[in-house]
């Protein structure tokens, strides 16, 4: 099924997007049970959230469409781009207001008003590449560039980007970025291998080796508590990194080849999915 991005949900489920069979997953922890709903032909979801309407929102790069998923029946409403004929629709996520902002690799970003339905979308500086898009405690939103090697953030009141380069002038290939509660910026990186941390206000970069030999991050998560989780390959394994002291822990991935794709979570949980064994997974802190 190609499962990658998980969203748990309020009630304690947890959904997970099928990129390769056009679907979301949507599962009881309690029960073991799963559901499929597919998404339409052509369908091929990428990034999944929940919204603030409770309900399940898919970045659907088939169908160039964001999907509204409803929890309770899951009826589907389609909100089609109407410009960009092959966006590569990839991540997204709500402003502190609602509006739903997203990543096309193709080189736009975007603003979706879940209310109205109304896109709006721009191109991104250099062109292809836009990936993963987080949101601030201070409602900043912010993206990067994984090809072009530099991180934006979006001015949401004008829609302008201040740009911001990667530390390394090598590309980095960093897929994914996350808020942490002080409004630092936390950063993966395939390329060079690293844990990168962005401090806005002291426009500051800080970077942290990842373990093993010839290390590829792909996806982290940073939880309630601060902590750092970050996906790498080379080792199959899901490292936890504590910034406060500086040092990792090593969670290894349940069958070789494991491929977590981008995490998410809730109190006390992470969760994540093994995109090359179609296995959806918890962490639980006891």
């Amino acid at each position: 099924m190609g499962n990658r991005d998980v969203a748990p949900a309020p009630d304690g489920t947890v959904w997970y997007s099928n990129q390769w069979s056009g679907s979301v997953g949507h599962l009881d922890p309690k029960t073991g049970r799963s559901m499929i709903v597919p998404l339409g032909r052509g369908s091929s979801p990428h990034g999944i959230l929940m919204g603030p309407d409770g309900n399940l929102w898919a970045l659907d790069g088939g169908q160039n469409a964001i999907v509204r998923v409803n929890s309770s029946d899951h009826k589907l409403t389609l909100f089609k781009l109407p410009v960009h004929k092959d966006a590569n629709l990839n991540t997204g996520v709500f402003d502190h207001s609602g509006m739903l902002w997203f990543t096309g690799q193709n080189g736009i970003y975007g603003r979706l008003d879940p209310r109205t339905g109304d896109i709006k979308t721009w191109p991104a500086p250099v062109g292809f590449g836009p990936y993963g898009i987080t949101v601030t405690p201070s409602d900043d939103v912010w993206f990067t560039n994984f090809a072009c090697n530099y991180i934006a953030k979006i001015d949401t009141k004008t829609f302008k980007l201040t740009k911001v380069d990667m530390p390394s002038a090598s590309p980095t290939g960093a897929r994914r970025i996350w808020s942490d509660s002080k409004g630092n910026l936390w950063l993966a990186t395939w390329a060079s291998g690293e844990l990168l941390r962005y401090t806005p206000a002291e426009k500051k970069w800080v970077a942290y080796k990842l373990p093993g030999w010839g290390p590829r991050g792909y996806s982290m998560y940073v939880d309630e508590e601060d902590v750092v989780w970050v996906s790498e390959f080379m080792t199959n394994s899901v490292w936890r990194f504590d910034p406060k002291t500086e040092t990792y822990v090593d969670f290894p991935g349940l069958k070789p080849m494991s491929q977590v794709l981008q995490m998410a979570g809730r109190a006390g949980q992470v969760w994540g999915s093994e995109q090359g064994n179609d296995t959806v997974f918890v962490i639980e802190r006891r």
